[in-house]
C-alpha cells in the first residue's frame, strides 16, 4: 500500500520577500519521511487572505494531509485562522480551552492577556488544538489541514506534538555518493540503474567545486535492502566516487 501523501502550505510576505529565509519545509521533509508520509508539494503564498484560501482548498482536497506554516500569531497580518475557518466554511471565535492555556502562561510569566495575544485563542469550530510547549499559543487542526506557527522552534514542536496521531506508512531510507565527474558523462549508466530499479528514486544533483564537475547521487525508497544494493551496484560503476 503507499504511503500517505502531504503538502506544506508556507504563508508569509516576508519570505516571498527574501527577509526570511524558510527552514519549517527542511525539518518537516525530513520528519514526514521517518514517519512514512511523503511530502509531495510545497506552496508559498502572501499574506492574502483570499490566496490562503485558494492554495488551501486545492491542496486539501489533493493531499492526505497538509500542514500549514505562518500567519498564527497576534498581529493584524496574522490571517490564516480565519482563512482556514473560511476554507471549511466553520465559524471562528476566542475558545475556552485556548484561552485558558493562554491565561496560564501570561500569569506564569507576570504579562498582560491583552486583546492582541488573544487573537492567537481564536480557533475553529471543530478544530483540535495542537500543543505548544515553547510558547504556549497552540495551532490546531481541522480535517486533514494542520495549522501551525512560523516560529522555527515553535514549528519543530508542533511537528512533534501532531505526529504521532498521524497514521504513516513505510519510512522512506536514502544513502548518496558523490561522483566528480559530469552528468552527461554519468547520464547514461544513471538511467540503466533507474531503469533496473523502478521501485526507488535516484536523483542526480550536480555541482562545480573548485572547477570540479560532479554530481551527488541520491537513492531514496522505502526498502532499506533494495537501496542498499542500488547503492553497491552504482558505486560498482563509478569505483573512484566517495560517499
Amino acid at each position: 500500500m503507499p504511503n500517505p501523501t502531504a503538502a506544506m502550505l508556507v504563508i508569509g510576505d516576508e519570505i516571498l520577500s527574501g527577509r526570511t529565509r524558510d527552514a519549517n519545509m527542511h525539518h518537516l521533509a525530513r520528519e514526514l519521511a521517518r514517519h512514512g508520509i511523503d511530502l509531495r508539494e510545497v506552496r508559498i503564498v502572501a499574506d492574502d487572505h483570499d490566496a490562503i484560501v485558494a492554495a488551501l482548498n486545492a491542496l486539501r482536497a489533493g493531499f492526505d494531509h497538509v500542514f500549514t506554516s505562518g500567519g498564527i500569531g497576534p498581529t493584524h497580518d496574522d490571517i490564516t485562522a480565519d482563512a482556514v475557518a473560511a476554507a471549511f466554511a466553520a465559524q471562528i471565535d476566542v475558545r475556552a480551552d485556548a484561552r485558558a492555556i493562554l491565561e496560564a502562561r501570561y500569569a506564569a510569566s507576570g504579562q498582560e492577556l491583552n486583546a492582541a495575544r488573544l487573537r492567537m485563542a481564536r480557533i475553529p469550530q471543530g478544530a483540535q488544538l495542537i500543543e505548544n510547549p515553547i510558547s504556549g499559543a497552540p495551532g490546531f487542526s481541522i480535517g486533514n489541514v494542520h495549522v501551525m506557527a512560523g516560529v522555527p522552534s515553535v514549528f519543530v514542536a508542533m511537528v512533534a506534538s501532531v505526529l504521532p496521531s498521524l497514521t504513516g506508512g513505510a519510512p522512506l531510507y536514502s544513502q548518496s555518493l558523490r561522483i566528480e565527474r559530469g552528468e552527461g558523462d554519468i547520464a547514461g549508466p544513471l538511467r540503466e540503474l533507474a531503469e533496473a530499479n523502478p521501485d526507488l528514486s535516484i536523483g542526480s544533483y550536480p555541482f562545480i567545486r573548485n572547477g570540479v564537475y560532479g554530481a551527488q547521487i541520491v537513492i531514496r525508497g522505502t526498502d532499506a535492502a533494495r537501496v542498499d544494493a542500488a547503492m553497491v551496484r552504482l558505486a560498482g560503476l563509478f569505483p573512484a566516487a566517495t560517499a
